[in-house]
């Protein structure tokens, strides 16, 4: 198959939705002899905060001269921005190559294998591949039976854990925690995020059920970091906390350097003069976000555009936004999942416009505050991107 026919199948794959379980990713690794077992993984987990922390680590073990694989979802503009090594995107070439392989071997299988296991497949054969020295895992969604759980890392490690897709992880942050504690696997180190009382609980038996050292990050980083906010703070000390049990020899200044310069798209971005660009997805995430554009612009406000998938918890992120809101304005994003945006704007009580689509809404917004901020959802954070950097979007997969 050329690259295009490729990708085609791959988006085809969407419509097989969100399964999860161990089973077809382990076949898909067999098939392609096992790539993911010489590599030397960091496994990360976690609800907030995961590509944040990926991208430091790979930062960093750059500036250490360690050739990095990065893998992380969903993409924002182009499928090829998920699977990295020194930075640089899976080429046109290694996709259509590695997916064809799985196209052909997987055809008749009974049950089909997801967008989420053929993608995961394709970065562990590219890795294994590029000969990584090191390579970074973000987990999709869950833990124990995410398509990333096949690995056998060299460290797992779980960023701040707080309720999101309660309909495949739980309704309770234990059932969550305990989900996402599926990581951790028998004698491998853990390093953890403070964590709420009852999620700090379910990973101590967790880690202590499988004989696995866990250690939890007790003080933020105090040194420069390049994202904003001060929940990078934690994020970057979770990140270094994870460099030390990780087994490589990394110098300070490669871990000061690599902090300083790291940079990762729709976390507080600064688009134009007027326009912060954050991909915000739920109420843990809404929190972060207030507190970092009060840290950043005082008492000022923002016109807000917003809009999300409508199985989030809208309500309670515009309740967390509208400190910082003149006016939302929301839009309807380009996926069968995205909620309403009149049905939103009948669930605030600040001033609120629906509108057709993103250039409208920002069309309005621009004509009001000097700030605005586009938020609600990666997918929108995406679009926005298309819409004011001239990217060009294609598949877009689970936040």
């Amino acid at each position: 198959m050329t690259f295009r026919e490729s990708l085609a199948w791959l988006d085809s794959t969407q419509t097989f939705g969100i399964k999860l379980g161990l089973e077809n990713i382990r076949r898909l690794l067999d098939h392609l002899g096992n790539p993911e077992r010489p590599l030397r993984i960091l496994h990360v987990a976690g609800t907030n905060g995961k590509g944040s922390v990926c991208a430091m680590l790979d930062s960093i073990f750059r500036e250490a001269n360690l050739k990095s694989g990065l893998y992380t979802s969903p993409h924002l503009c182009d499928f090829r921005e998920r699977i990295r090594v020194n930075g640089n995107w899976i080429t046109t070439e290694a996709t259509a190559e590695i997916l064809s392989r799985l196209h052909a071997v997987t055809r008749d299988w009974p049950h089909a294998p997801t967008f989420f296991e053929l993608s995961t497949a394709l970065a562990l054969a590219h890795f294994s591949g590029e000969a990584c020295d090191v390579v970074v895992l973000e987990t999709g969604m869950g833990g124990t039976l995410d398509a990333t759980n096949a690995v056998v890392p060299v460290l797992s490690i779980l960023t701040p854990i707080a309720k999101d897709h309660a309909e495949w992880l739980g309704n309770s942050l234990s059932k969550i925690a305990a989900e996402k504690a599926g990581i951790i696997k028998p004698g491998i180190p853990v390093v953890s995020a403070p964590q709420p009382p009852e999620v700090e609980t379910v990973l101590r038996h967790h880690a202590a059920a499988r004989g696995s050292a866990l250690t939890f990050v007790r003080e933020p980083h105090d040194g420069q970091i390049g994202l904003q906010g001060s929940h990078q703070k934690w994020n970057a000390a979770l990140a270094v906390a994870a460099i030390r049990s990780s087994g490589f020899e990394i110098t300070d200044s490669a871990i000061v350097e690599g902090l300083r310069s790291v940079d990762w798209p729709a976390r507080f971005q600064k688009l134009t003069e007027r326009i912060i660009l954050d991909g915000a997805h739920n109420p843990h995430a809404a929190l972060a976000l207030v507190k970092t554009w009060q840290e950043t612009f005082g008492p000022q406000k923002a016109a807000i555009i917003f809009g999300a998938m409508k199985d989030k918890d809208c309500r309670e992120m515009l309740d967390i936004l509208t400190p910082i809101a003149t006016t939302f304005h929301f839009t309807p994003v380009h996926n069968s999942r995205s909620s309403d945006p009149t049905a939103l704007a009948h669930d605030t009580a600040a001033p609120a416009r629906a509108h057709p689509s993103l250039g409208e809404a920002l069309d309005a917004a621009l004509s009001e505050t000097p700030h605005i901020l586009i938020t609600g959802s990666l997918y929108l954070a995406g679009e926005a991107l298309k819409t004011l950097k001239g990217s060009v979007p294609s598949v877009v997969m689970e936040e």
